[in-house]
């Protein structure tokens, strides 16, 4: 179990404007505003490089959280396999379990009925053989994906290929306190907020994964009609995701 009132035992990383602080009521990860011209990133995480990921199966994170000003960007917390690692040039399949806010024009649009932006729970596990046995017809697929009724009934198929499992989750819970939770095992993962079951994810990953909690102003797009883009955002005004309560404790 972490501490939660102590900074020593997380890695702290700011970048462009993002600031970590940490006051009587928790962790502040700040972002004022700035230029779209560069990233600007606030997180903590448990993790320095790829080989010290720590966090497995049974375990239950559960934190309190809350965010102020206008979300241009990213932001949340869980865990994940950090497939862009800052000074390496390989790529992993995405892993993650965790809950996600992205702000338009950032659309990551891979659960059939879920919107590809707003404050969800989500759960991605790329690295199942099932992708790997579609990964070389993924240029035919973005194709057939771009009818309609094809979408509706293929993509169902690719989307368990890639394990996605999301739940759209209600804004305006950013706005106040809220506890959160994840009760991650090997057969699957419980998301709920203040004891609220929201999301059942059943194939989720096995290995172990790092624990993140973050804002920046960063976007990406990733849609099965083969729409990709990133980019940065302007950070109009101040904006911030605070944290309290930071709890990971093993279930075994």
């Amino acid at each position: 179990m972490h501490p939660p009132e102590s900074l020593e035992m997380w890695h702290v990383t700011e970048l462009g404007n993002g600031a970590v602080r940490l006051h009587d009521d928790g962790f502040r990860l700040n972002l004022p505003p700035g230029t779209a011209a560069a990233y600007h990133d606030a997180q903590i995480s448990d993790y320095e490089k790829r080989a010290d990921f720590s966090n497995e199966p049974p375990l239950r994170l559960s934190l309190h959280a809350r965010a102020q000003g206008e979300l241009r960007g990213t932001a949340g917390f869980g865990f994940w396999n950090h497939a862009f690692m800052p000074g390496r040039r390989s790529f992993r399949l995405p892993q993650a379990v965790w809950f996600l806010f992205a702000s338009p024009p950032g659309e990551i649009a891979l659960a059939q009925g879920v919107p590809g932006s707003g404050w969800k729970a989500a759960a991605i596990n790329a690295k199942s053989w099932r992708f790997l046995a579609l990964l070389p017809l993924a240029p035919i697929g973005f194709l057939l994906m771009r009818q309609a009724t094809l979408y509706k009934r293929l993509w169902p198929i690719g989307q368990r290929a890639i394990a996605v499992e999301e739940a759209l989750l209600d804004a305006s819970l950013l706005k106040e306190w809220r506890r959160y939770s994840i009760e991650w095992r090997a057969d699957g993962a419980v998301f709920a907020v203040d004891d609220e079951v929201l999301l059942r994810a059943g194939s989720v990953a096995r290995n172990k994964l790092g624990f993140i909690a973050w804002i920046d102003n960063q976007y990406a797009i990733v849609t099965p009609q083969g729409r990709f883009g990133w980019g940065m955002l302007e950070i109009r005004q101040p904006q911030s995701l605070h944290l309290r309560d930071i709890q990971i404790t093993s279930l075994a």
